[in-house]
């Protein structure tokens, strides 16, 4: 038994070793640095300065970081769509979504960025209570209306459910309060939220307890939180969908560390004596040589003695930029699974009575889900102000499989320029791929192509 809101479940501390190592990954070079030995293990022999020294000359290729921000941007080549049946209310609400100045559309790409790198994200819509604020007319008077909270995976710590409805849902979150006249800080709270109720916990002076701190009532009957997922395995829980691919890359943060290292190792000549003899004081004690090296300075040998500098072949130097370019290659074919078609049957019965089974890739499917995740949170706004319906909200993406433009143009042209491939039809593609802005028309532009004449260097 635990009455301490702070205990997590032990599903979310079976995630969080996922995040472990996707979070660094996020935050880039400085974090990885932060998450120390967990991530860069010191060698056996290792002194601690030396180990110090490489972590803090270690850095990072932010592989699956930008792998994220790619397949966000692809998601979001256009901005999405409120449609038509979403009511005149809300519509205006999406112009300041979270009450803080984003739009719909802003707030959800980090919505979407980090489900896809965590494998799950919340978000639930508040509505604060303001004493004396009773009908709509007050509400909007007084600034007062619905506003979406994003909740990250990091910050849950955990929930309860029966028949497949969430009960409860607990998270931490920082809240900032002023402190003196021009002072802020910050304090952490534990919010809990039940059907038609929240409360908050604060932890007592000096470390104490976690203790009641405010509690309220809200008007729906059922917590108002939406969960994406891109790596669903249950309920409420998931695994990332390129966590191999963050596997990779700190695999490649552990070998870029060796090589830069061995490169650091081999920039600096060993100098070696051959053939000086140690002398012994008269308490029997070596004394060490007398030895000076530099211009101006002068160095005796003994007979048959040598002084040379020692350097390192480079083979291992080779092989270890041969071994980051393979790993490079295996991260660009891990992050490109996502756009890989596979075979998904369609979602509703009548779908299927209509239409055989397509071909979706996986980033797509997640933007379907997406969409349906925004329409639920405008749905529990509409329901906060008894508006019916709350809408639908379409993704228009770009999945094509086409992950490298830079591989397939220069094929295109080639067959272009062969005559196995129109020049429309090319020019079409690099729209496609974003080469050349939608705003162009080919009839237009192949009738300037005609006006301007032939090319220099072609007559």
């Amino acid at each position: 038994m635990s009455n301490n809101p702070s205990d997590t479940l032990p599903a979310v501390d079976a995630m969080r070793k996922y995040w472990d190592v996707i979070t660094p990954l996020m935050g880039g070079t400085m974090a990885m640095r932060a998450a120390g030995k967990s991530l860069l293990p010191q060698y056996p022999a290792e002194a601690d300065e030396s180990y110090k020294e490489r972590l803090s000359l270690s850095t990072l290729l932010p592989a699956y970081s930008e792998t994220v921000g790619n397949m966000t941007s692809r998601v979001f080549a256009e901005p999405l769509q409120v449609g038509d049946d979403v009511p005149d209310q809300l519509k205006e609400m999406t112009k300041d979504i979270d009450h803080a100045g984003n739009d719909l559309n802003s707030w959800a790409v980090e919505f979407f960025r980090e489900g896809l790198s965590h494998g799950l994200c919340h978000a639930f819509i508040d509505h604060p209570t303001v004493d004396g604020v009773r009908t709509q007319a007050e509400e909007a008077a007084a600034g007062v209306r619905p506003y979406a909270v994003m909740v990250k995976p990091e910050q849950v710590l955990g929930w309860r459910s029966k028949g497949g409805q969430l009960t409860m849902f607990r998270y931490i979150e920082s809240v900032e309060e002023e402190d003196g006249e021009f002072g802020a800080k910050c304090v952490d709270q534990i919010r809990v939220l039940e059907p038609g109720s929240w409360r908050t916990y604060r932890m007592g002076s000096n470390g104490g307890a976690w203790a009641l701190h405010d509690e309220g009532t809200n008007s729906l009957k059922k917590i108002s939180l939406v969960t994406f997922y891109t790596g669903r395995t249950g309920f409420m829980t998931a695994k990332p969908p390129l966590l191999e691919l963050a596997h990779l890359n700190v695999k490649h943060w552990q070998s870029q560390s060796d090589q830069d290292n061995i490169l650091h190792v081999i920039r600096v000549p060993i100098l070696v004596r051959i053939g000086v003899q140690a002398t012994f004081d008269n308490q029997g004690k070596p004394v060490p040589p007398e030895f000076k090296v530099g211009t101006g300075s002068l160095t005796d040998l003994p007979k048959d003695g040598d002084l040379k500098y020692v350097e390192h072949t480079g083979a291992a130097v080779k092989a270890g930029r041969e071994a980051l370019q393979d790993l490079i290659d295996e991260m660009r074919m891990a992050g490109a699974k996502l756009l890989t078609p596979e075979k998904s049957a369609t979602k509703t019965a009548t779908q299927a009575d209509e239409e055989a089974a397509q071909e979706l890739s996986p980033l797509a499917r997640m933007a379907s889900h997406f969409a349906d995740c925004l329409a639920q949170l405008l749905q529990f706004m509409a329901d906060y102000r008894g508006l019916g319906d709350g809408g639908t909200v379409e993704m228009r993406g770009n999945f094509d499989v086409d992950y490298m433009p830079e591989v397939s143009l220069p094929t295109l042209v080639a067959m272009a320029n062969a005559g196995m491939l129109s020049k429309e039809t090319l020019f079409a593609e690099m729209q496609r791929r974003g080469v050349i802005s939608d705003e162009y028309d080919w009839a237009k532009e192949f009738a300037k192509i005609e006006a301007q004449g032939p090319a220099l260097g072609t007559m």
